[in-house]
């Protein structure tokens, strides 16, 4: 696997090396219920009943995704983030969920079955930097460790697409940070796509997605375009995500997380 020079061409199922427009409608029908005691009560003291007809995330709701792009699905628990992700993912060709790797029981250099400086530097990219670390295996590895290695195969693997769930959740937000910078970094080598959710938006600025689309309770989601480094904002404007521009960061990682981050926006991986 190749780090450096030209992205690979991805294509959709179509054949086509792009897609302007996808339409994702997510819809969920509220089942019939029968009144309890103790489900009357509470409609009792709220005011409300059971509810019915369609509870409708999103309806023919475009986006433009294109190969190679990073897709960041944004917002609260409930939001419907994961919903339109996933919806999302069944449109593309050759896409890997990191959900559903199974993991072998090798050391993690090992387990990469790429030449070692290969896999040191994606390892590295992911957060798992720390030689013994490349030595364990995943069961020796704590959740968000885990999760890491996770991401690290998926990459090596080189699938025209990895969806990422819960994008670093598990992680402190340094290290979150480091890990959104340097996947942003990937994708732009090796020209792999990604779909990611998350409720975190600390790692937009790092992760520079292509498309921002955010979810609202309650509301139609809606995304954002960044093209050459500006971000412009689609007829379906979101909200600003809040978080103020600061240098990439960088990092030395040790057996428990970042420590001694040092910003810098010309730092290599």
């Amino acid at each position: 696997m190749c780090l450096a020079g030209k992205p690979n061409r991805r294509f959709f199922q179509n054949g086509s090396p792009e897609r302007k427009q996808m339409k994702l409608s997510i819809k969920y029908n509220f089942l019939p219920k029968k009144r309890t005691t103790m489900t009357t009560q509470v409609m009792d003291s709220f005011g409300v009943d059971f509810e019915t007809g369609q509870h409708i995330i999103a309806q023919d709701f475009e986006v433009p995704i294109e190969p190679s792009q990073i897709v960041c699905f944004t917002g609260e628990s409930g939001s419907g983030k994961s919903s339109l992700m996933r919806a999302a993912a069944k449109e593309l060709n050759d896409i890997l969920d990191i959900d559903q790797i199974d993991l072998e029981t090798k050391p993690l250099i090992d387990a990469l079955k790429l030449p070692v400086q290969q896999g040191m530097q994606i390892l590295s990219a992911c957060g798992l930097s720390e030689a013994q670390l490349m030595l364990r295996t995943p069961a020796e590895l704590s959740d968000g460790q885990r999760y890491r290695f996770r991401l690290a195969l998926a990459i090596s693997k080189k699938p025209t697409w990895i969806l990422a769930d819960e994008f670093t959740a598990t992680l402190d937000r340094i290290l979150a940070q480091v890990v959104a910078f340097n996947l942003r970094k990937l994708t732009d080598r090796t020209g792999i796509g990604f779909l990611i959710a998350t409720t975190h938006e600390d790692v937009i600025d790092d992760l520079s997605p292509d498309l921002h689309i955010q979810c609202t309770l309650g509301e139609s989601p809606r995304y954002s375009r960044n093209d050459s480094d500006k971000k412009k904002e689609s007829s379906v404007s979101p909200r600003n995500s809040g978080s103020a521009k600061r240098p990439n960061p960088t990092g030395r990682t040790s057996l428990g997380g970042i420590i001694d981050p040092i910003h810098s926006a010309s730092s290599n991986m």
